[in-house]
């Protein structure tokens, strides 16, 4: 059953009295229907067409600017298939520079959309591949270096999903927008009009991130969906630019995780409560067993910045509504063989530190105490300034009493630049700076490491699905074992076990950064080549 006709039901079902009573009040209610997003395949000639655009939301009953792909806001889900070539042109209709990463997929650097690949205003980029990894949900977004943050606060995100013959076989929900549902969720933060989306990109976001106070699930503030009884499948995107979220089910019933970054996991795996970082996918099965409504709600987190009304209690996202529709799907008992993770004894071993300048961390957190108070530190005690030389701290003061609310590329103090406050190994991100080659089709082992600094950093690695071996000096949960492209540090290390099947060349290196985007872009991002082995 397609969504179209799944939804002409449903009002056929209202309309006739089938449903409870709750059921016909709630979807004639105001709270709007979730919006699935279209599914996008290759035409005849194997192409996709996918136009970066400005456009107009509908949110707090104003019309507010926002940038899409193929519309207003977000973008279509591509649906690609393993083994089957494809080619994917963007045309960029925005008065900007963009650039498109295809953020999980495993393919060379001269199609992977890193900053180097600038798709200029009025002008296409078209890169064609073959995909050969097993289904995933994966997504694509803008990547162009020190406005990521800005263009995807402005709505530039769309999943891509990955299919392949094992995953046919299963008997889990696959009926798109009706059983098997994408989630996107962005938190948002408007202007003072309600017209435009309010990002700065300032010394205080180029330190904690910058964060909204309303959160989109497709688009929607807490939309409503009608589901079918039994079992149902959710694909779930992080989709904010620096808030972590942990997912819960109102009801207090299980999720079973099937699914992370790079496909299907062993086995289901049975959680109460689902965090899930910037950047990261999982897919989750829920089982509905009655008619009684509930909400997927997001908890609160212990995230400096992200704790602040409405995000300070647990904040529903999505309004749940059984059915008196039977499913079919089952959750299976076994998913998939992951293969076993090698030795490594003898691999090579990379380092790759996390910092943030102490002067950065010091005005960032005192303007957001300024701003916001105690309650913005997620319980952690105020940075001390008693450290720091009298001359910074003296200048710190006077720069946040002259600036509170400065806008993208003015500094609070003339003689520091925060664009370069984000490091990695001691450097801030620059064009054309290689930090070294891997080798093509060889294991590796990278230790990143977050040591002194204890803000979140959310690490993706480009060209390569991994398996996490520690995190952040913790062992990993049995639901983040799978196949992976973001791992967590946060004042730990976590190493992981990378391997790059594709070469990636100084013209088209791969990149490595944080993906909290104010971060990545104020420079904790590192670009690395991988080589043929010979």
């Amino acid at each position: 059953m397609q969504r179209r006709d799944f939804l002409k039901l449903s009002s056929l079902l209202i309309g006739a009295g089938a449903l409870p009573a709750w059921s016909r009040e709630a979807m004639a209610s105001q709270r709007p229907l979730l919006t699935t997003p279209i599914l996008l395949e290759p035409d005849l000639h194997q192409r996709i067409d996918i136009t970066a655009m400005a456009g107009k939301s509908l949110w707090n009953n104003k019309t507010v600017s926002t940038w899409g792909y193929n519309g207003a806001y977000l973008g279509p889900t591509i649906k690609l298939r393993r083994h089957q070539p494809v080619s994917l042109r963007v045309y960029n209709q925005l008065p900007v520079e963009t650039t498109v990463h295809w953020h999980g997929l495993v393919v060379g650097g001269e199609v992977d959309g890193g900053p180097q690949e600038v798709i200029k205003p009025g002008t296409y980029r078209e890169v064609a591949f073959t995909p050969d990894q097993p289904a995933a949900t994966c997504w694509y977004h803008p990547h162009p270096h020190m406005t990521s943050g800005f263009q995807v606060a402005k709505g530039l995100a769309g999943l891509l999903v990955i299919e392949d013959e094992p995953i046919k076989t299963l008997r889990i929900p696959s009926q798109w927008g009706v059983d098997d549902i994408p989630l996107v969720f962005q938190d948002k933060k408007l202007t003072a009009e309600g017209t435009d989306i309010d990002y700065q990109l300032d010394i205080m976001h180029a330190s904690v991130g910058w964060f909204g106070d309303m959160m989109l699930t497709n688009g929607s503030q807490y939309p409503q969906i009608g589901l079918p009884s039994g079992w149902v499948r959710l694909r779930l995107l992080n989709g904010c630019n620096a808030r972590s979220m942990n997912l819960a089910l109102s009801h207090g019933k299980p999720m079973y995780v099937i699914a992370s970054d790079g496909g299907l996991l062993a086995e289901p795996v049975k959680v109460e409560q689902l965090p899930i970082l910037p950047g990261e996918r999982f897919e989750v099965m829920i089982e509905l067993t009655d008619t009684t409504p509930f909400d997927l709600v997001t908890l609160p987190v212990t995230q400096i910045g992200m704790t602040l009304p409405p995000f300070d209690q647990p904040l529903p996202v999505l309004k749940i509504l059984p059915l008196r529709i039977e499913g079919s799907a089952e959750l299976p008992d076994k998913l998939v063989t992951l293969p076993s993770v090698p030795s490594t004894d003898g691999l090579i071993r990379r380092r790759v530190r996390l910092s943030m300048d102490a002067q950065l961390d010091a005005m960032g957190m005192q303007q957001l105490m300024q701003r916001y108070g105690q309650k913005a530190m997620a319980g952690m005690p105020m940075h001390s300034m008693s450290s720091m030389p009298d001359k910074m701290s003296d200048s710190m003061q006077n720069s946040h009493a002259s600036m509170p609310g400065m806008a993208s590329g003015q500094m609070a103090d003339h003689n520091y630049d925060f664009h370069q406050g984000n490091k990695i190994n001691g450097k801030a991100y620059q064009n054309n700076d290689i930090s070294w080659q891997s080798s093509q089709g060889q294991h590796e082992i990278w230790e990143i490491s977050g040591e002194g600094d204890m803000m979140l950093h959310p690490f993706h690695i480009h060209g390569t699905q991994y398996r996490i071996l520690s995190e952040n000096d913790q062992p990993v949960p049995a639901h983040r074992q799978g196949w992976k492209d973001t791992v967590r540090v946060e004042g730990g290390v976590s190493q992981v076990m990378v391997l790059f099947p594709h070469t990636a060349d100084r013209q088209s290196p791969y990149m490595a950064h944080c993906h909290l985007l104010e971060h990545e872009d104020t420079g904790m991002m590192m670009s690395f080549t991988v080589g043929k082995n010979v």
